[in-house]
């Protein structure tokens, strides 16, 4: 029985599939703590894990970041980006840090496994000396050689202009982000650490070990990864969400149209974004849409929904995804892979955050269609939709990458690399 502490940004879509790892975890009759907010301590705790809770650093509302951070009122897109990451990722860094070597000094770990967005777990291993595990729960961003920058959804040049594009946006996006990485450093100070040649990017994922989220066919090809990095395919255990059917379920599973998933995702979940422009764009096409807000516990929407949507605020995806046709998303990975693994083909509408980079692999990989916005027309979804559901060519992209993720048990081969390694480490 090992020790194991996992780090867990306060996010839905990165608590979903880090819950999925922390049962696999215990079932393997290790003692499992978990440093996250106290909003998701409950749902860790029906798990079997011990909750850590954010308490030097600002445990906040994931559906209202700004009292927090109020630097993110009003900001989307590469705006939000820059801020979003430097306030909430990397200037709560030492506090994490504090959180976290806290209860090392309770109760050490001989492993701590973080989530890849989580700064202070890389801290906290360095200042305790001990192995970390990243557990990539988005695209991975790494720099590495042959790979354009992160964040902007480019795919790898394939000319002498693309890969002089790539040297230019490199040079743009260092100077952009020197706030970052005056940000990191200056954290690092803080948390007791001394100087290091590291960029925040890099920082964010272990050179002992990477469990990254998806398969390699979502990933584009590079000469060199920096690290030790494996696939585990989708960070879920498919024995049920919990999530229960929503009323109108019955009268669902009996209408014969071809059923449209629309989701607007977990985090900046204005339905005017996405939902809306889709109702206009499907709400008189023969289907059924099945559409939820994001938003547990709130499955109203501040305008009509057209007489063939059903609404919810979260849906259980194990009986949902086997049953649809097309999915129109933001781009949030767990969903997206989700959808994959049941050979579904998307739309997405990827605006900010990890969005864009998850909309051009899908792009990349043949299993749908990126909008190439946050915020797409109902044209552009009505044209999109008409492409995907027309034809075979995307089903069959998706039910490829599907195929791929049905031979992992991603919460199981995190485990088993993490044993590998502690195994390794023992020698």
């Amino acid at each position: 029985m090992a020790e194991v502490m996992l780090a867990v940004m306060p996010f839905s879509g990165h608590v979903a599939p880090m819950r999925a790892v922390a049962r696999a975890f215990s079932a393997a009759g290790h003692r499992v703590r978990v440093y996250t907010g106290s909003a998701h301590a409950d749902a860790f705790r029906a798990d079997g894990a011990e909750p850590v809770l954010w308490m030097r650093a600002p445990d906040f509302d994931e559906n209202d970041l700004s009292p927090t951070f109020p630097r993110l009122r009003g900001r989307k897109g590469p705006r939000q980006l820059i801020v979003n990451v430097e306030d909430l990722f990397v200037r709560t860094g030492a506090a994490q840090c504090a959180d976290l070597t806290a209860s090392f000094d309770r109760r050490p770990w001989d492993v701590l496994v973080a989530d890849g967005l989580s700064l202070g777990a890389h801290l906290a291993a360095e200042r305790t000396g001990t192995p970390r595990v990243t557990v990539a729960l988005v695209p991975l961003a790494t720099p590495s050689p042959g790979a354009p920058p992160p964040g902007l959804g480019l795919q790898p040049a394939t000319s002498v202009l693309g890969r002089l594009r790539d040297r230019a946006l490199w040079a743009a996006l260092s100077a952009a982000s020197r706030p970052i990485q005056r940000a990191f450093h200056e954290q690092r100070a803080l948390a007791g650490l001394p100087p290091t040649a590291l960029t925040f990017q890099e920082a964010l994922y272990s050179r002992d070990l990477v469990c990254a989220s998806g398969v390699e066919q979502l990933e584009y090809p590079r000469p060199q990864w920096p690290g030790r990095i494996v696939w585990v395919g989708e960070l879920a255990d498919h024995a049920g969400s919990g999530i229960p059917e929503p009323a109108w379920w019955p009268e669902s599973l009996a209408d014969p149209r071809p059923v449209v998933h629309v989701t607007q995702g977990t985090q900046n979940v204005d339905p005017a974004d996405l939902i809306r422009p889709t109702f206009a764009a499907l709400g008189r096409q023969w289907v059924q849409l099945a559409v939820a807000t994001g938003v547990r516990g709130n499955s109203e929407l501040p305008f009509p929904a057209p007489p063939n949507a059903r609404v919810a605020d979260l849906l259980p995806y194990d009986r949902l995804l086997p049953r649809v046709d097309v999915m129109v998303t933001n781009g949030g990975w767990g969903g997206v892979l989700a959808a994959l693994h049941h050979g579904v083909p998307l739309v997405v509408a990827g605006g900010d955050l990890d969005k864009p980079e998850v909309a051009a692999r899908v792009t990349w990989a043949g299993a749908g269609i990126n909008l190439r916005t946050g915020t797409p027309s109902p044209r552009a979804i009505l044209r999109a939709w008409r492409r995907v559901s027309g034809g075979d060519a995307y089903r069959t992209g998706a039910e490829r990458i599907g195929e791929a993720l049905r031979q992992h048990d991603g919460p199981r081969e995190v485990v088993e690399h993490t044993e590998a390694l502690l195994a390794s480490a023992r020698r």
